[in-house]
């Protein structure tokens, strides 16, 4: 006999590469009645019975993807790619898995690579927009959606995103008609409503735009984004219409508060004199205001009280840059929280253990106002990205100064209002260095004057009174720079809103320069600047004090409108201060009737303002600590803290 062993039997499945028919009909017959348990469980079995079967792994894939386990679903989808080059499905679902990750390079790619194989799969088009747009490819994201528009013309989503490239693109218009054009395919699609008011705030149409957020918030009253942009823009209307933002912000904070699971507890220690762990979250510590107004905070922070305070940020964007490197410099954590939820992102800073959290945006782009609802630590406070009451009350604070919020007016705030003993901001300056120039008026033979703020500032009101002023000065110009100006359409419908008021084009300068150094740079081409009302400029109103053009402000009734009269008040320019339009007029006519004065003025005015609370981040930073630790003795003596 042999002593060779005989052949291990062979199931009928085992001698096949591939399920048979009936197989995979259960499969999908599981799938498809939304077992997924069940489907999950043959499909696993499956790919360990054929494990060459492509199709078994764009199952398993498919069934992660749509079960909310898309770190799972990732490779499988691409083994399945991988096993079928020419699959269109599985390239289509592995270029969305990808982006779901941020992946969007490789995303893109596999799109692509779906789309070889059928150039008419609008979806597959959509998503390759999608992805070029989060690249910053604009122009290649609005070819892919008009692309998904050919192939499939009542396609609402990319209607509504082929507006937002638009919107980013600065052609205000063309997204209008994009976000109208989506609400007539889908006419409850509420984030095309709030994206359409968005638009429609970015021309100034304030009105209309608070009329689009409603709309979406009667779609959709749960909607954050709808309540945040209609706070946002109820404080772009002039006083007589902004009645009821209060009210609405209470609304936004019991909403959020519905929907968090509050800590009570916070594993801290009680000792007064220890070491503070001082969170951030933000969306914008990067090339923004918020950043350009942080950096020489956080410098000043670390150097000045890194003994007493641990700065960690929170960044809820995915863009990073020299803006951004310079803040993680002073930070010992960081984290980039865009991807967490609310309660993965109130757990994550819970565990940090963190003493004292600030919000850094309010009802502004990318904020988290509802994970503040979680209260994840113990004091929390906002600051700095937005010029009003929240609505949430888990936060307790609200940082101001003894101009935007005089006594008496606390009653405004959900927050408790916490001054600042001088300036509730601190700048810092522009890394490049530019020249104050001569004064402009001194060679043209007239006065310009300019605002570089949003369109969104310019209401009618505005509009009348610098039109006033033009009347009274007829050989004067009026300077507007903001990218929305970079627009033809646009720059043609404001001229026409001046031309109502008796200016013609030949009196206005309108450009939307590109860059932050073009634009500052073109305040060499300015004399006197004009604040909007009621909401005055913020960066743009240090910028121009910085290049040594006088602001004339309005002073308001509100945090917001009383940012110009902050500055000012800082830098020792009351007299730039009018208390009402009447007087905003008789000191522009009066200001700009003295050019040797308003020479003198610019002379030395980059100098006053460097020296003063707003550019002085040694001073401000001490300030700050000495909040920091106001805040907290105050808690520990609070019945039953930590």
């Amino acid at each position: 006999m042999s002593g060779r062993k005989p052949p291990s039997p062979v199931s009928p499945a085992a001698s096949r590469s591939r399920p048979d028919q009936k197989e995979l009909a259960l499969l999908a017959s599981l799938f498809s009645s939304r077992k997924y348990a069940e489907a999950l469980a043959g499909a696993q079995t499956m790919i360990a019975r054929y494990p060459g079967f492509a199709l078994g792994w764009k199952i398993l894939g498919t069934i992660l993807q749509q079960t909310g386990q898309a770190a799972a679903a990732l490779p499988a989808m691409q083994k399945a790619a991988e096993l079928a080059p020419d699959d269109v499905e599985a390239h289509y679902n592995l270029g969305v898995i990808l982006q779901a990750f941020g992946r969007h390079d490789e995303a893109a790619a596999s799109l692509r690579r779906a789309l070889q194989r059928r150039p008419d799969l609008a979806e597959g088009h959509y998503n390759l927009g999608t992805s070029l747009q989060a690249l910053g490819r604009l122009d290649d994201a609005v070819a892919c959606y008009e692309r998904a528009l050919a192939q499939k013309p009542g396609y609402v989503q990319a209607h509504n995103n082929l507006g937002l490239a638009r919107h980013a693109q600065g052609r205000l218009y063309d997204a209008e008609a994009c976000y109208r054009a989506a609400i007539a395919a889908q006419p409850d699609f509420a984030a095309a409503h709030i994206n359409l008011g968005s638009a429609l705030q970015d021309l100034g149409r304030i009105e209309d735009a608070v009329a689009s957020f409603r709309q979406a918030l009667a779609f959709e009253p749960g909607s954050f984004p709808a309540r945040g942009n209609l706070l946002f823009a109820s404080n772009l209307l002039s006083d007589a219409h902004r009645g009821g933002i209060g009210d609405e912000a209470r609304r936004y904070g019991a909403l959020a508060a519905s929907r968090a699971r509050r800590f009570s507890d916070w594993q801290v220690s009680r000792e007064p004199q220890r070491r503070l762990r001082v969170g951030f979250v933000s969306a914008d510590l990067r090339r923004h205001s918020v950043g350009y107004f942080l950096q020489n905070v956080f410098c000043e922070l670390a150097r000045q009280a890194g003994e007493r305070v641990a700065l960690l940020a929170y960044s809820n964007h995915g863009e990073h840059d020299e803006v951004t490197r310079h803040l993680q410099g002073f930070c010992e954590g960081w984290a980039d929280v865009q991807r967490l939820s609310d309660e993965q992102l109130a757990a994550r800073i819970h565990a940090d253990r963190i003493d004292i959290l600030f919000d850094l945006s309010g009802h502004t782009g990318g904020n988290r106002l509802p994970m503040f609802a979680w209260k994840p630590a113990p004091i929390q406070a906002t600051w700095l990205g937005y010029v009003a009451t929240t609505g949430v009350t888990e936060i307790d604070y609200l940082l101001a100064d003894p101009w935007t919020v005089p006594p008496g007016e606390e009653g405004q705030f959900t927050e408790q209002v916490w001054r600042l003993p001088e300036v509730m901001v601190c700048f810092t300056p522009p890394a490049f260095d530019l020249p104050v120039r001569a004064l402009p008026a001194l060679e043209n033979g007239y006065v310009t004057f300019g605002c570089f703020n949003n369109l969104s500032k310019l209401n009618d009101e505005v509009i009348a009174l610098w039109s006033r002023i033009l009347l009274a000065l007829p050989a004067s110009r009026l300077f507007l720079n903001t990218r929305a100006l970079q627009d033809e359409r646009t720059r043609d419908v404001l001229a026409k809103r001046f031309a109502a008021q008796g200016i013609g084009a030949e009196r206005l300068i309108l450009e939307g320069l590109p860059t932050r150094e073009s634009s500052l740079n073109a305040y060499n081409r300015v004399d006197i600047a004009l604040d909007p009302f009621p909401y005055p400029g913020g960066t743009t109103t240090v910028e121009a004090l910085w290049m040594g053009v006088p602001v004339l402000t309005l002073a308001g009734h509100s945090l917001a409108s009383r940012l110009g009269e902050s500055y000012l008040q800082n830098t020792g320019m009351p007299q730039w201060i009018a208390c009402d339009q009447e007087a905003y007029l008789a000191l522009a006519t009066r200001y700009a009737a003295d050019l040797p004065a308003l020479a003198a003025l610019r002379n030395g005015l980059r100098a006053r303002v460097t020296a003063s609370p707003i550019y002085d981040a040694s001073r401000f930073a001490q300030h700050f600590d000495e909040a920091l630790r106001g805040m907290w003795h105050r808690w520990l003596r609070q019945p039953g803290a930590a």
